[in-house]
């Protein structure tokens, strides 16, 4: 049997529009970042992700990108802390031929590149002031020049931008613009950090395990209950990037079907009053979480199976099993004791 059930629902849980961007989560922080990225996607208003660094900003715009009328067209992602300042401007806008040494041929910026369709600026928080202004000239005008050409070129590309810094204490810094501030910022979308995401780690474990088993042509595994209670106790400094590569190295690691608290190689948890009344059993795990899910809707069961990702027989099946299905049965089930997942 799987950790948790696998959480599938267009409006805030899973979307797999590719195996690699997965959305996940019902936490109430994780469930308004997507239904505001699910409300500002049909517009072609720019948007401002902010949060901190492996929290899922890439994953989101993409999700954006997907439910926008821009979906069919291209998604291009550049990362403006991986660029030396001198090749950013070329890697943005492109250059002609012999604008500078080595330069042999003409080559089209990600701006042209992503024509259409949305650009992703990664870590903007990290351009130069130099480069903030000419992003911003683009902003402005919709078109720019190639590096060392005359050319006026003319592009409709919607930007998405994230940071995982303030960029308020950037501007009173004086590093970056206000005026360019102001320009990304249209919509602004915040990713709550995993360790405020508990509810969601285990929904986030399960979907991880699917993708890493699958490109390693592994056969389903699962988490033990100390597994489980590992993950749960973590602190997560890395978020959710850092739990796909705890994961994969433990998939790695295990020699059959059971990833135990020993694979994962994670510090020992410092335990807190919250943390010791969770219990892992992994019956218990599935009980609340059907029980908190039919309590959001209401008791209506074709919902809770939407939303939980599986079908109205299976649900039953559950609600008989969890002894869910009799009129003294609560929804609530003491699930405060234990966040949803």
């Amino acid at each position: 049997m799987s950790a948790v059930l696998s959480m599938r629902s267009r409006d805030v849980a899973v979307s797999d529009y590719d195996s690699n961007d997965l959305v996940v989560g019902l936490s109430a922080g994780w469930a308004d970042a997507i239904k505001r990225a699910t409300v500002v996607a049909p517009t072609e208003a720019s948007v401002l992700l902010q949060g901190e660094s492996g929290t899922g900003k890439e994953v989101v715009a993409r999700l954006i990108h997907a439910r926008s009328p821009r979906g069919n067209r291209p998604f291009v992602a550049i990362n403006c802390a991986a660029l030396p300042e001198n090749l950013l401007e070329s890697e943005l806008f492109g250059y002609e031929r012999g604008a500078f040494t080595g330069a042999q041929q003409t080559k089209p910026g990600q701006v042209e590149i992503a024509a259409g369709g949305v650009l992703f600026l990664d870590e903007v928080s990290e351009m130069s002031l130099a480069a903030q202004a000419k992003l911003l000239r683009f902003l402005q005008e919709r078109e720019f020049q190639r590096l060392g050409g005359t050319r006026v070129v003319k592009t409709n590309v919607r930007i998405i931008a994230a940071t995982n810094r303030n960029l308020q204490q950037a501007i009173e810094r004086g590093s970056f613009r206000h005026d360019l501030y102001y320009r990304l910022q249209v919509f602004t979308i915040q990713l709550p950090p995993l360790r405020e995401r508990q509810a969601d780690i285990l929904p986030l474990a399960e979907a991880f395990l699917r993708d890493i088993g699958r490109a390693m042509r592994r056969p389903l595994l699962r988490l033990t209950p100390e597994a489980a209670e590992a993950l749960l106790c973590h602190t997560w400094p890395g978020n959710v990037r850092e739990l796909r590569n705890a994961l994969e190295r433990a998939v790695i690691v295990c020699e059959n079907d059971a990833i135990t608290a020993g694979h994962l190689s994670l510090e020992a948890p410092r335990r807190s009053p919250q943390v010791d009344e969770v219990e892992v059993d992994l019956n218990t795990l599935q009980r609340r979480t059907i029980a908190r899910v039919l309590d959001q809707v209401r008791g209506n069961k074709s919902q809770a199976a939407k939303r939980l990702g599986i079908t109205r027989n299976q649900l039953y099946f559950r609600l008989r099993k969890y002894s869910l299905d009799t009129p003294a049965a609560s929804f609530d089930d003491g699930a405060g004791l234990m966040p949803a997942v």
